[in-house]
């Protein structure tokens, strides 16, 4: 049966995994995940996830509406904030370019897996996970407000996303 709870922002986790920690980019990313622990991710807020679809319509002549939709490229994006500010999420858009001591280039650009589990303490064993797979850091911002908290922000980019619901046995 497919989930039908709704959640809350304070009902879900934010998971970095490594990809493949036998391929450069993976294993780029699975040295900050752990230096930094961030399998949870702690204090991040505003988590986007989206997908966009390239829908391609077919036109008759002499018609006004379409007489196909066609499928196109599948594209996967999102954005985070978060305020604790340590250099992971740096780390994790630049790789090695992030660090003090200058490495030669080329480095990878680290890789990892992005799941957002959802799951309503009043219902244990029932929720949701998106997973966003092949995710790279796009863009990183560092916001320092006068009279609020200090944020940085990421957008990134994935390869796919999965999603499996779990219900809680009856």
């Amino acid at each position: 049966m497919a989930n039908t709870n709704v959640f809350r922002g304070s009902d879900a986790t934010l998971i970095l995994a490594p990809t493949d920690s036998e391929m450069p980019e993976g294993e780029a990313a699975n040295e900050v995940i752990e230096f930094y622990q961030l399998s949870p991710v702690g204090r991040a807020t505003g988590v986007e996830v989206y997908v966009q679809t390239e829908l391609e319509e077919y036109h008759e002549i002499g018609k006004r509406h379409s007489a196909q939709l066609r499928p196109g490229n599948i594209h996967v994006s999102g954005k985070m904030s978060r305020a604790y500010i340590n250099g992971a999420l740096l780390r994790l858009l630049l790789g090695q370019g992030a660090v003090p001591e200058r490495t030669s280039e080329p480095y990878p650009q680290p890789s990892f897996n992005m799941q957002l589990r959802t799951e309503d303490p009043a219902t244990p064993g029932t929720n949701s996970t998106i997973t966003v797979h092949g995710v790279k850091l796009e863009n990183w911002a560092y916001n320092l407000p006068e009279d609020d908290f200090v944020m940085e922000s990421v957008t990134f980019k994935g390869l796919f996303i999965t999603v499996e619901d779990q219900e809680a046995g009856g």
